[in-house]
């Protein structure tokens, strides 16, 4: 008995319609202290809610177990996309019921109002959906869930607490990488901003003979073969395979900055999924070096289905540090571990022209030998800045030191591309995309 009403006492809430029964009664009881006349309905009314409220309380607590609740969520989240969750949910009354569901989910989101509402009819069941956007990589942990169920009646409401603590890691965006997967399988990454590049000449890796079609190279036929059918043949050429491609991420304070929720780590992590599963899907070799001021993670190149997973749970735990890259430590890192020519795709960011000369002279060095790549990041806040109109002098200044900034970033590029290095500048948002056209672009010009 005690443990019935400790279990009342802390699961009944008391709600807007009672109170409004109440608030009735007491205007009938203030109003037959004038007309006498009113008699004993006062009373009477008071005694009908009295019932009522019992009667709530008799139906919703007349079984321990009213309603059923369970979250649907993955096994593993994907930073920088909305992954969608559901919670399931089950009435067990004999009655319609309405619901109001509660998910304690991670501090991380800084959600207060996540509240669903529903009603249910006797024995019915419903799945409700909703998405998350986690930002950062690492472990998060959901709470149990709240049921708050009412009656028809609607004095009262119950609270039903189910646990469904757990804790899901949240991974690079695998989902982005799952898309761009699919595009590439099915040809279709034109949809989604992807250039198709015109190849300039041929690649070396011969891979059939066969018949002639309208569209084909005339450049292509091959005479011997169509002398012997008495049909035009034609060589068929294919991108040359098991090239090395290597993305190196920068893990240096100047990678800290967030734009839109995501760190620039966070989004050069992402790209570099995406990168080293469209090279897989080439049938090229992928691998991965991280660098702060000091050497981070290395896995090196290879072609096998598991290479992927292995590059995904090493970016799964890859943080920012504060200090600057050791480009020294990065330089003799690719000269020992990459023996052969490959793509060095290196994400970092330059402020100004001085950062990126102080690591000048060490990327010319990789690019002696490799082909390299530097992908750095336009500022979209100055951006913003230097559109902006100015009104007044302050403005004046701010708007002429971001338009520098700016200007700065277009004069790196200028200096990459005089010494022979390959660089993209871009907007954060539009990071993976630039990087596999360019990827795509290198490919068929067979610069790699």
């Amino acid at each position: 008995m005690k443990k019935f009403f400790r279990l009342f006492y802390k699961d009944l809430f008391l709600t807007n319609r009672l109170f409004t029964g109440l608030g009735l009664c007491v205007v009938l009881f203030v109003l037959s202290f004038f007309f006498p006349w009113f008699g004993s309905i006062p009373e009477l009314a008071f005694w009908v809610l009295v019932l009522l409220f019992l009667a709530d309380v008799l139906m919703l607590y007349r079984t321990s177990t009213g309603v059923f609740a369970r979250r649907h969520a993955p096994e593993r989240l994907s930073n920088g996309d909305e992954n969608e969750l559901g919670i399931y949910i089950e009435n067990a009354y004999p009655f319609n019921v309405s619901v109001g569901i509660i998910d304690e989910i991670p501090f991380q989101f800084q959600k207060r109002d996540l509240w669903f509402k529903t009603s249910l009819k006797p024995f019915q069941n419903k799945l409700i959906n909703y998405l998350l956007r986690p930002t950062k990589r690492g472990e998060y942990e959901f709470g149990d869930i709240r049921v708050y169920v009412s009656s028809p009646l609607g004095l009262i409401r119950r609270r039903y607490t189910i646990a469904q603590a757990e804790t899901l890691p949240v991974y690079p965006s695998f989902l982005q990488m799952r898309k761009y997967e699919l595009m590439a399988i099915s040809n279709r990454l034109t949809e989604i901003g992807v250039k198709k590049i015109r190849r300039l000449g041929h690649s070396l890796e011969f891979e059939q003979v066969k018949n002639y079609v309208a569209g084909d190279d005339y450049r292509t036929i091959n005479w011997k073969a169509t002398a012997r059918r008495g049909d035009l043949m034609t060589n068929v050429y294919t991108d040359e395979k098991s090239q090395h491609v290597y993305c190196v991420i920068d893990k240096s304070r100047a990678m800290k900055m967030p734009f839109e929720g995501l760190s620039l780590l966070d989004y050069a992590i992402n790209a570099s999924l995406v990168l080293s599963n469209v090279a897989l899907l080439k049938e090229d070799k992928a691998g991965l070096i991280t660098i702060a001021e000091k050497l981070g993670s290395v896995v090196p190149s290879d072609r096998r289905a598991v290479q992927i997973n292995r590059i995904l749970e090493v970016l799964y735990k890859e943080k920012t540090r504060y200090l600057e890259t050791n480009m020294e430590v990065l330089y003799s890192t690719i000269r020992n571990v990459l023996k052969q020519r490959s793509l060095v795709v290196f994400f970092t960011n330059f402020e100004s022209m001085s950062s990126m000369e102080r690591q000048l002279p060490f990327l010319k060095r990789i690019n002696k030998f490799h082909l390299l790549l530097v992908v750095f990041f336009e500022n979209t806040e100055l951006e913003k800045l230097s559109e902006k109109e100015a009104n007044n002098v302050e403005e004046i200044y701010i708007k002429t030191i971001a338009e520098k900034f700016a200007y700065d970033k277009k004069l790196i590029v200028k200096e990459l591309t005089k010494h022979g290095i390959q660089s993209i500048l871009t907007k954060p948002q539009d990071l993976t995309i630039n990087t596999i056209n360019k990827y795509l672009e290198l490919k068929a010009k067979q610069r790699i």
